[in-house]
C-alpha cells in the first residue's frame, strides 16, 4: 500500500505501532491538502483480514469477485482499501475538495489493536470508516462497548475412581457458573457469550483447573458493565459452592458510541447516498470497528456499509458494481463534506 500511494505522489508515514501490536507493519497515513478553510476528513480502512484457511486466488465471474479456494476473499477490508486507493489516485494530482487523511490500520480484527496503538496525530475534523459488510445505505451511528472476560478456576486434583471426594472439580464449578448466567441476547442492546472452555488432564483425574473465555457487549456502556458483573458474580458464587478458587480477568476492548443525526459525517454520508438514489439507513450494530477508537478520541466517525457479502465466511464476495458504487459514495461524501462541518 505504501508503494501504491507513493506511486501517485503522496508522502506516506508509517507509525511505530508494530512493536506493540505484533504486526509486520505499522499504520500508514497519507494526506491530501484541501482548499483553505475546508475541513479535513479522515477516510479509514484496515489492512488485515481474519486468518486464512486457504490461499486467496481471486475469481471474477459474472461481475462478482470470490475466492477460487475454500476460504475468505478478504473483501473485509480489501474492498475499502481499493476504494481509498482510487480516491488517492483521483485527487493526489488534481487537488481535493477538502483536506483528506487516508489512514490504513493494522490489526483491526484483533479488537481494533492497530487503531488503539496509532501514534500519528490526526488532524481530521470528522471521518468515515468503510467497514460494515451490509448493503449500501447502512450508516453505523451506534456501536457497542465490548468486554473480554477470562475466568481461571482452580480446584484440587484427585483420583476420579478411588478418592473423588478428595478433589474439587474446576470444570464442574465452571459449568455451574455458566448455567447460572444470562447468555445470548439479554435485551435489544446487550449480548453475552461463552467462547471457549479448556481444562482437566484426563478422564480419571478430578479436574484441577479450568479456563473459560467469555464476552459481553452492549450499545449502553453501563449495561455492558452490568453483564460483566453478572459473569464475575456467577463464577465467584459457583467457585465458593464447589470449594474452588477463581481469578477473573476483565478487559474493556472498546467503548460504545452513538452519533446524533446532525453530526457532520452523518449529514455528509446521508446526502451522498441520497444523491446516488440510495436511502440512508442509520442503524446500530453489535460489532466494533476502528470508528469506536476514533470517536473515543473525540473525532466523529461513521462506519459506512461497503456492500461486502458474507465477510469472514468461505463464500465471501463483492461485485464490481458495488465497488464502483462505494467509490461514487466516497467521492460524494468528500464533495459534500465541505458544507457538513
Amino acid at each position: 500500500m505504501a508503494a501504491e500511494l507513493r506511486a501517485v505522489g503522496l508522502q506516506v508515514d508509517e507509525d511505530a505501532s508494530a512493536a506493540r501490536t505484533g504486526s509486520d507493519a505499522g499504520n500508514l497515513l497519507a494526506r491530501i491538502p484541501g482548499p483553505p478553510g475546508t475541513p479535513t476528513v479522515l477516510l479509514c480502512a484496515h489492512l488485515d483480514t481474519v486468518p486464512l484457511t486457504a490461499p486467496v486466488e481471486v475469481l471474477r465471474d459474472n461481475g462478482r469477485f470470490t475466492n477460487r479456494n475454500e476460504g475468505i476473499l478478504g473483501a473485509d477490508n480489501k474492498a475499502a482499501v481499493a476504494v481509498l486507493l482510487a480516491v488517492a489516485r483521483r485527487f493526489a494530482a488534481s487537488g481535493a475538495p477538502v483536506g483528506i487523511e487516508l489512514l490504513f490500520t493494522t490489526c483491526e480484527e484483533i479488537a481494533l489493536l492497530g487503531a488503539k496503538e496509532l501514534t500519528h496525530e490526526l488532524q481530521a475534523d470528522f471521518g468515515f470508516v468503510f467497514d460494515h459488510a451490509t448493503p449500501l445505505g447502512d450508516l453505523i451511528v451506534a456501536a457497542p462497548s465490548y468486554y473480554r472476560v477470562e475466568a481461571h478456576v482452580h480446584g484440587a486434583a484427585a483420583h476420579a475412581g478411588i478418592r473423588p471426594e478428595a478433589g474439587h472439580n474446576a470444570i464442574s464449578a465452571a459449568a455451574e457458573a455458566i448455567a447460572s448466567m444470562s447468555l445470548g441476547r439479554i435485551d435489544d442492546e446487550t449480548t453475552a457469550n461463552v467462547g471457549t472452555i479448556r481444562g482437566g488432564t484426563a478422564a480419571n483425574v478430578v479436574a484441577e483447573r479450568c479456563i473459560v473465555t467469555l464476552e459481553a457487549r452492549s450499545l449502553d456502556d453501563a449495561k455492558a458493565g452490568d453483564a460483566v458483573s453478572g459473569i464475575v458474580d456467577a463464577f465467584t458464587e459457583a467457585a465458593a459452592d464447589m470449594e474452588c478458587d477463581v481469578e477473573t480477568i476483565v478487559e474493556r476492548l472498546f467503548r460504545a458510541y452513538r452519533l446524533p443525526s446532525g453530526s457532520p459525517p452523518v449529514v455528509a454520508a446521508s446526502a451522498a447516498l441520497t444523491a446516488l438514489g440510495i436511502e440512508p439507513r442509520p442503524i446500530a450494530t453489535g460489532g466494533g470497528s476502528d470508528a469506536n477508537v476514533f470517536v473515543a478520541k473525540g473525532i466523529p466517525v461513521v462506519n459506512v456499509a461497503d456492500g461486502t457479502v458474507g465477510n469472514h465466511q468461505r463464500d465471501e464476495s463483492i461485485t464490481v458494481a458495488t465497488l464502483e458504487s462505494v467509490l461514487d459514495l466516497a467521492l460524494g461524501i468528500l464533495g459534500g463534506s465541505a458544507n457538513a462541518g
